[in-house]
């Protein structure tokens, strides 16, 4: 195969800097995960001090004492478990996915610097952020506080929900969810939970067993797929 010497030119080809290259990059591929760094030894327990989180068994013992965690008091409100299953399209159970979740204090505030409710109290004992990974069986498992009411739009308050991010493998991007919680106060008028059609509103809602436990799976595909919002 004969080349031009011309093909050689710089100005003969695409320079990578070209406007015409640019353009939104991809996603990277999401996982495998490291276990000692992402899903971290108390990363799940937002209230104090247990194991929840990460799965030791996946680590090699000298990590598993990395980050732990270390709640500087109790945080105050109603604490709260919340677990599910993550499950794939045909229900088999996702075991190496990982679950965010970030919320308001019980008193309704964001533990963020943009946060202006200078009326709410923050709770110095409440980071409000708790990261799980699923099990074998695809469990996530959570303690934390239930969280207050926030502001929504046209100044009227939402009601008690988690913001949840679910990252697996074969999910170019996280997925972006809510959980709500059955019975709780402005459900009927929450905004968000509105623009989900009222036949999926169901896969929104934890609802709690007789031990008080708060309970919701996530569904990824299939007809019990859980709703999720684009970014």
């Amino acid at each position: 195969m004969t080349i031009d010497p011309a093909d050689r030119r710089p100005e003969a080809r695409p320079d990578n800097q070209d406007p015409a290259l640019f353009g939104q990059t991809p996603s990277q591929t999401v996982g495998p995960f490291f276990h000692y760094g992402l899903p971290w030894k108390g990363g799940a327990d937002l209230v104090g001090r247990s194991d929840m989180g990460a799965r030791p068994e996946l680590m090699p013992e000298a990590h598993y004492v990395l980050n732990l965690s270390s709640p500087s008091g109790t945080p105050g409100g109603e604490v709260i478990e919340l677990t599910g299953r993550v499950l794939d399209g045909q229900g088999a159970a996702v075991p190496d996915a990982m679950i965010e979740i970030w919320q308001a204090n019980a008193a309704g505030r964001y533990r963020s610097m943009d946060d202006a409710r200078d009326d709410v109290p923050l709770d110095p004992h409440f980071v409000g952020f708790g990261r799980a990974a699923t099990d074998e069986d695809g469990r996530y498992r959570f303690r934390t506080i239930m969280p207050g009411r926030v502001p929504g739009p046209g100044n009227g308050l939402q009601a008690p929900h988690l913001a949840v991010s679910i990252f697996a493998r074969g999910l170019l991007k996280r997925l972006a969810t809510r959980i709500y919680f059955d019975g709780a106060e402005g459900n009927d008028t929450d905004p968000v939970l509105g623009c989900v059609p009222a036949d999926r509103r169901a896969t929104l809602i934890a609802r709690r067993d007789a031990a008080g436990v708060w309970s919701l799976d996530i569904v990824l595909q299939g007809a019990h797929e859980t709703a999720m919002f684009d970014l």
